[in-house]
């Protein structure tokens, strides 16, 4: 049966079951809803309401009593626009009370309510007849008492609204544990009675797959390793796809390799010879040379050097991926090799108007390894950092003192790595910017010789102001 089948039959089954479920969870799900939507529209509300009302009601006596002293008929204004709206929030809040205990609270605060307006409505005729004593004494006794009743009310009535709101909140507590857990209940037996079917493809699928994925993974750094095939179906058909493709890739790679191997090695020898006879005719041995000759000899020798120094890259690059570059490993100062590789790039950085700033961070600096392959590393990343770098920018080697391994910083103030091209910086043929000369084989002979010291190199650039490479290499290197 073909892996489509397969995968159809199983996902079927679990996609009826699973509607099942689903149909009776969106069933209980509303229940829950319609629960919390009670909450949310009705208790919580009436809770809002109660509070604003309280406060309402304190300042009604607030300005009830600054009548009664000052007799403003401002405060009378306010008072009874604030009365009206209190008692509109009255008959409000009687929309939101959902229990028979609220209702009754409510209706002994609009009683109280009343009473408490009509106190207040006696308490000004007795002013308005030249009666202050009497209304003084109706505020002390009916108004007030009337005006407490009402607070009282309106704390009875939030005690009961408070009850609802934790009845109703512990209803849909039981409602979703019970939800939940027939859910849980219902969604481990729909795995149970679907597991059967779908194990062994599952199990025969995943096994493939890591063996694809690991054969993948290992022809990506470079090794090719077939993969086993079991089945007779498209993971089976993938896997001899895969290699074939993985059989060719190793032929190709093979090839280019001999091909960059034999082509370098065989061009090695007659560019130097060139190199050699353009040095020999630049100081004249054959002969005095005119100003003309002088510049094509130089010319000669400038391109034989460029062509030489690509062809030992590509000799080191390809000794190094064959491990058979070998590392002449000794004790050795990296501040030594800092200041080599400086020195020998003092001339082209001055050249360009570019200062070079070396700073030593404290702790000491000695480590194991080969330290002209080292200075290699740091002419190439030197280097990359002054030819990206404009007249009067600077380039910082630092050396950081980490324990058991020391950090070396190259920084530039140059024109940065664009963010896309960060992740290939250290692949072969691969520049961050073209039309700036080079191979795009430094930065990778430089991430080969650093791991073949046991360390790393990474970089952190942003366009525009800039690069940092960081190579870390551990003081005692390991053996190739």
């Amino acid at each position: 049966m073909r892996l489509a089948s397969k995968i159809f039959l199983a996902s079927s089954l679990v996609i009826l079951v699973l509607v099942g479920v689903a149909a009776w969870s969106l069933q209980a799900v509303d229940r829950l809803v319609s629960v919390n939507r009670e909450i949310t529209t009705q208790t919580i509300p009436a809770q809002r309401l109660q509070g604003s009302l309280r406060e309402s009601l304190l300042s009604l006596v607030r300005l009830e009593a600054r009548y009664l002293v000052l007799r403003d008929p401002t405060y009378a204004s306010l008072w009874n626009d604030r009365a009206t709206r209190l008692s509109g929030e009255l008959d409000l809040i009687g929309r939101f009370v959902t229990s028979p205990e609220e209702r009754a609270r409510l209706e002994e605060t609009v009683f109280a309510f009343a009473e408490y307006r009509a106190a207040v409505s006696s308490e000004r005729a007795l002013l308005q007849r030249g009666f202050v004593q009497r209304a003084i004494q109706v505020s002390e006794t009916e108004a007030r008492a009337a005006s407490e009743r009402v607070e009282a009310g309106l704390d009875r009535l939030m005690e009961a609204t408070q009850g609802a709101l934790e009845h109703a909140k512990a209803e849909a507590a039981q409602l979703e544990e019970r939800t939940w857990s027939t859910i849980v209940i219902a969604l481990v037996v729909a795995v149970v009675a679907t597991m059967g079917s779908t194990a062994v493809i599952a199990v025969r699928m995943t096994r493939a797959l890591r063996r694809l994925s690991r054969a993948t993974a290992s022809l990506a750094e470079g090794a090719f390793e077939p993969v086993a095939i079991e089945t007779a179906d498209e993971i089976g058909d993938l896997a001899r796809s895969f290699n074939g493709m993985a059989a060719r890739l190793h032929e190709a790679e093979a090839m280019k390799e001999d091909f960059y191997s034999t082509i370098s090695h065989e061009l090695r020898s007659p560019l130097t010879s060139v190199r050699e006879a353009a040095h020999l005719l630049q100081e004249g041995v054959p002969g005095p040379l005119t100003a003309k000759q002088a510049r094509l000899v130089l010319i000669i020798k400038h391109s034989t050097d460029r062509l030489l120094r690509l062809v030992n890259q590509v000799l080191d690059l390809s000794r190094l991926r064959a491990g058979l570059l070998p590392l002449e490993r000794r004790s050795f100062d990296l501040e030594h090799a800092v200041a080599r590789a400086a020195e020998e790039l003092r001339l082209q950085a001055d050249e360009r108007g570019i200062t070079l700033h070396r700073e030593y961070g404290p702790g000491s600096f000695g480590m194991f390894g080969d330290e002209d392959r080292i200075v290699q590393v740091l002419v190439n990343l030197i280097a990359n950092g002054i030819r990206f770098t404009p007249t009067e920018g600077t380039v910082t080697v630092r050396l950081v003192d980490a324990g058991p391994e020391i950090e070396i910083h190259v920084e530039d103030t140059g024109s940065g790595i664009p963010a896309e091209a960060l992740p290939f910086v250290f692949d072969r043929f691969r520049q961050a910017h073209s039309g700036q000369g080079g191979a795009g084989l430094g930065l990778a002979i430089v991430r080969a010789m650093v791991e073949a010291h046991g360390g790393r190199v990474s970089v952190e650039s942003q366009e525009g102001k800039g690069s940092r490479f960081t190579v870390v290499v551990p003081r005692r290197g390991t053996d190739q």
